[in-house]
């Protein structure tokens, strides 16, 4: 290393004397150069190829100098090389020697015969024998030693010819992949160049038709337009003259014309008035006329009308309603409905206990919005408003120009804005507009959530004016929503970016998930080498500062919010039970508040079913001395209907009620939230590279995190948000920001990712917060192939086409990539949910059982009826299928075979061996203990081996909730690690204790013993 540090150093010098300039990456080109050519011409050669730098004298003298000081590779003889070296010299020792007859007479005669001939050349040449002894010995020397250099130099160049070779072959393979992702990618906007040329011409005939019919109504329509516009324009000026002269003569005497004049004119104006105001007029009751009814319909618009679900409403309904309201209306009406709500009021008094009741202090800091506070919009009114004008109204549109002109003048921003400011949906635009696109350039943006980048897209596209597909698309797993026409794509922080992107947009970077931190270390790398391309980093957290830090101090730009002000309420003393708290916190919000629908964050399943079960189950109590509460629950493994339903309007007179999960942080945004309830906790995935164990443990949730909650409540009016802590928890106990992804995840993917982009020095790279070491160097240990899953489900793949079982495996390994949300089991319906998984258990293990599931589901044509009849979750069954229908693409792609064991599961077993020998467990006389690490760990309780317990098992993953539990188990036999991973397990690491006997040995007898 310091040989090469001096080498560097002196190539570094010499650079800076030829040429003026010296780079670091450019003398390790200049090494690298000379450690591949095959002498020092062809490294001269090789520069003047590169068209980088003139060949002089000089030059020339600098490479033959570098080319001999580089240090070669010593040939190292291999055994087997070293071998069959030795055999080749025996034959040849043989190859010199020549048969002999059987008598001994024969031999003796031979020799002394060869001896005379010896004899008479010596006599012949006696005077030249001294000196051709030496010579002799001097060329055997140099024959010898010509004979190692050549040996050597064959070694090189049989290496040198084998990694040419590999190199050409890894080329040749990437390259069919590519042809094979181009044949096979379905990309949903894609069109033949002949069927395009043709759709395009029918286009513009169907056009030119359309301009000729559609012109004289035009012009029709144009002159309409005009004339309604000089009418308001002429009314202005001439009410402006008559000010005028209103205002100049005012003071002196006018002539009779003159007067006859600015009679005139306000008379005219006055008649102007009164014609607009009586078509005004003339409108409205147009409006209000009846008319009966003409039958112009279709028979298919009255097939669309019966299929249509019926609403309130319709000229009738309007009419009724207000004949009812007429009627209701009596002397004292005002007085009674003020009495009836005092005794509602003192009825309410009587639902909550004293002790009950939770008290609330201010915060001494309450959240302002940027805008006066103001009644939202209903959302008929929003959408009578044009897209321009809801463009107009975003907080991001009045800094179009400052944004325009930092983008312009800073290669690195970092922009800081609220969520709901327009900086998603409106600097894409910007920037489109601006035309940072031409020249086929594009512009990215990423998202850290499928959703979000699907429903972007097509809101930008909306506002754009053009088809989702064209000129503005998405890209996401599974679905490629883009054209060559595309110049605006929003992707998924996963999906990779082209050469051809000049912008590139990482959006909601404050979420700091494990894609978008790796992406911050590529951007930052590629941003120094393509001075062309613009890096916006956009947040929505006031922990702007980090991101500018981590790129080179790059300056902020600073969008304001429109949020309402939010009032923050913090309880006086801290609360034992938060989940009661919860419960106790809703009901005097539903009892004591305004109208407005509530969001609890709880941190998972559990927790939300209970917390809805115990206000269900209080209202249910209470019955009609409240008014309606409705409680609906939001969590990742609830099915998407009961999703839905958090959506659905709140009915009149009754109060909604959302217990969500930290999903509804940023991820989802449901209207009517006026009301927030944080208990200041959440769930976090942290991860043990030691143990190789992750843990999923409740945690007190940041402050960013509590903030972000907390602004929930101020999205469409003023809010409220109850804080079940203590202000002096909050600045005191909480963390400044929650802990990023990357630091607490197994890191495998990450690992394979990188090193795939020839990224190989992965402990210096530049993460904006670097992994645990451990955790690296143990991802590291267990790198595996291109396939876009967990390393070890990757070798289990691999290793299926060995064992003839790949089909099998496959669809394994997409049942276990959708984690643990296949099955679903209510609470109130646990026996039956329990009693439909178990009928899927067949022997092997829940590997086995998993694809029973999958093999159950396809017989029956993915049907969603079956799932709900099997408490199957019918969303996680089609990921699965995507995610096993990419991976059979991929199998072909890296050229395995597909094939079935044909029902042998000893096979399909054995390939998960080969990809999770890692995590072995064995059965000892104190449960279940890893093999390598000696952990104590336990049998899930939903596993179909929970009571089986078989000696040796292999699980899919570790997890700490309770206790140690290992999840998705598979029985296996001991000698299947040795024959799968020999390099990893011993002999006696896998010895079976219970197989030992005791030893025989003879007992004494007493007087022996004495």
């Amino acid at each position: 290393l310091v040989k090469m540090a001096n080498l560097e150093q002196w190539v570094s010098d010499s650079l800076h004397d030829i040429l003026g300039l010296s780079d670091r990456y450019v003398a390790q080109f200049m090494i690298g150069s000379a450690r591949k050519s095959l002498s020092a011409q062809d490294f001269v050669a090789h520069l003047k190829s590169t068209g980088t730098i003139d060949i002089n004298q000089r030059v020339i003298a600098f490479a033959q100098e570098l080319y001999e000081k580089i240090p070669r590779k010593q040939v190292v003889e291999k055994p087997a090389r070293a071998i069959e070296r030795r055999v080749m010299e025996i034959e040849r020792k043989n190859r010199n020697y020549t048969l002999l007859s059987d008598s001994e007479s024969d031999g003796e005669a031979v020799r002394e015969k060869e001896k005379k001939k010896s004899k008479d050349r010596g006599d012949k040449r006696k005077h030249l024998r001294k000196r051709e002894e030496s010579q002799s010995s001097s060329e055997e020397e140099t024959r010898k030693r010509e004979t190692g250099c050549k040996e050597e130099e064959e070694e090189w160049e049989k290496e040198e010819r084998e990694r040419v070779l590999d190199l050409e072959e890894r080329d040749a393979f990437a390259e069919r992949m590519k042809l094979k992702d181009k044949d096979k990618t379905r990309n949903i906007m894609e069109r033949t160049d002949k069927k395009g040329y043709e759709e395009a011409q029918k286009r513009l005939k169907m056009a030119e038709e359309d301009h000729k019919k559609i012109l004289p109504e035009l012009r029709k329509e144009s002159r309409r337009n005009y004339l309604s516009k000089r009418e308001a324009e002429k009314l202005e000026d001439l009410e402006a003259e008559i000010a005028d002269e209103e205002y100049l003569f005012s003071t002196d005497a006018l002539t009779e014309r003159e007067r006859k004049e600015l009679e005139y004119k306000r008379n005219l104006r006055d008649l102007a008035k009164d014609y607009k105001k009586a078509g005004a007029k003339e409108k409205e009751e147009r409006k209000n006329r009846y008319y009966m009814p003409e039958e112009k319909r279709s028979k298919r618009d009255m097939e669309l009308e019966l299929e249509m679900p019926m609403e309130g409403g319709g000229e009738q309904g309007r009419w009724e309603e207000e004949r009812l309201k007429t009627a209701s209306l009596s002397f004292g009406a005002k007085k009674e409905r003020e009495k009836g709500l005092k005794a509602e009021r003192e009825k309410y008094q009587l639902i909550l206990e004293e002790d009950e009741i939770i008290n609330f202090v201010s915060s001494a800091v309450i959240m302002k919005g940027t805008q006066d506070e103001t009644v939202a919009l209903s959302q008929a009114e929003v959408q009578k408003q044009s897209i321009q004008e809801v463009r107009r109204s975003l907080p991001v549109f009045p800094y179009r120009e400052d944004l325009l002109l930092a983008i312009q003048q800073h290669q690195i921003l970092v922009i800081e804005g609220e969520t709901g400011s327009g900086k998603t949906t409106q600097i894409p635009q910007f920037l489109m507009e601006s035309g940072y696109n031409d020249g086929g350039m594009k512009i990215g943006c990423t998202q850290p959530r499928r959703v979000a980048a699907m429903s972007v897209a097509a809101r930008v596209a909306q506002e754009v004016g053009v088809k989702l597909g064209n000129e503005v698309g998405y890209s996401i797993r599974f679905e490629d929503c883009t054209s060559e026409r595309t110049v605006l794509k929003y992707m998924t922080d996963g999906i990779g970016l082209c050469l051809k992107v000049v912008v590139v947009i990482i959006d909601e970077a404050h979420e700091r998930t494990l894609h978008t931190d790796i992406l911050f270390g590529l951007i930052k790398d590629i941003a120094r080498f393509r001075p062309d391309l613009k890096v916006l980093v956009a947040s929505a957290t006031l922990d702007t500062e980090r991101f500018s830090c981590f790129f080179d101090d790059a300056p902020v730009f600073r969008i304001p919010g429109r949020r309402f002000p939010v009032d923050i309420f913090y309880t006086k003393a801290p609360e034992a039970d938060y989940l009661e708290a919860c419960v106790v916190s809703v009901l005097q919000i539903h009892v004591t508040q305004p109208p407005g629908d509530c969001l609890v964050f709880l941190t998972g399943q559990e927790e939300i079913e209970t917390c809805c079960e115990l206000l269900q189950e209080r209202c249910r109590r209470l019955g009609s001395k409240i008014s309606e509460l409705l409680v609906l629950p939001i969590y990742a493994n609830l099915p998407s209907d009961m999703q839905a339903k958090i959506f659905s309007p709140t009915p009149p007179g009754s109060r909604k009620v959302v217990v969500a999960t930290n999903i509804a942080e940023t991820s989802l945004t449901i209207d009517g939230i006026i009301y927030v309830i944080d208990p200041g906790f959440c769930k976090q995935k942290s991860y043990n590279a030691r143990t190789g164990m992750e843990s999923l443990i409740v945690t007190p949730c940041s402050r960013a995190s509590a903030n972000q909650r907390a602004g929930r409540a101020g999205r469409v009016a003023a809010g409220k948000c109850f804080r079940l802590y203590t202000a002096w928890a909050f600045k005191h106990e909480m963390e400044e920001s929650t802990v990023p992804e990357i630091q607490r995840t197994n890191l495998g993917n990450v690992v394979l990712l990188l090193k795939s982009l020839g990224i190989n020095d992965l402990i210096h790279f530049d993460f904006m917060d670097p992994p645990p070491h451990e955790t690296l160097v143990l991802a590291l240990e267990q790198l595996m192939a291109e396939l876009p899953v967990d390393p070890m489900l990757s070798k289990m793949i691999l290793a299926s086409e060995q064992y003839k079982c790949s089909e099998e495996v496959l669809t394994i390994a997409a049942m276990l990539s959708v984690n643990n949300s296949i099955f679903y089991r209510p609470k109130d319906k646990v026996v039956h949910a329990d009693n439909a998984r178990q009928n899927f258990v067949v022997p092997g293990g829940d590997h086995m059982v998993l694809l029973n599931v999958y093999t159950q589901w396809l017989e029956s044509g993915y049907s969603t009826q079956w799932c709900y009849e099997n408490f199957i979750q019918f969303r996680s069954m089609k990921r699965a299928r995507d995610v096993r229908e990419q991976l059979e693409g991929l199998m072909d792609r890296i050229e395995v075979e597909v094939c079935s064991s044909g029902g042998d599961i000893v096979p399909i077993r054995k390939a998960v061996t080969a990809g999770y020998f890692y995590h072995t467990a064995r059965l000892s006389k104190g449960g279940y203990k890893t093999v390598k690490h000696q952990q104590t760990v336990y049998v899930h309780p939903n596993s179909s081996l929970f009571e089986e317990q078989p000696r040796w098992l292999i699980y899919h993953e570790l997890v700490f909730t309770t206790k140690e539990f290992m999840r998705q188990v598979i029985e296996i036999d001991s000698s299947w690690l040795l024959e799968v991973a020999p390099h990893y397990y011993k002999n006696k690491e896998l010895e079976d204790s219970s197989s030992k006997k005791m030893p025989r040995k003879q007992g004494k007898a007493k007087e022996e013993l004495g």
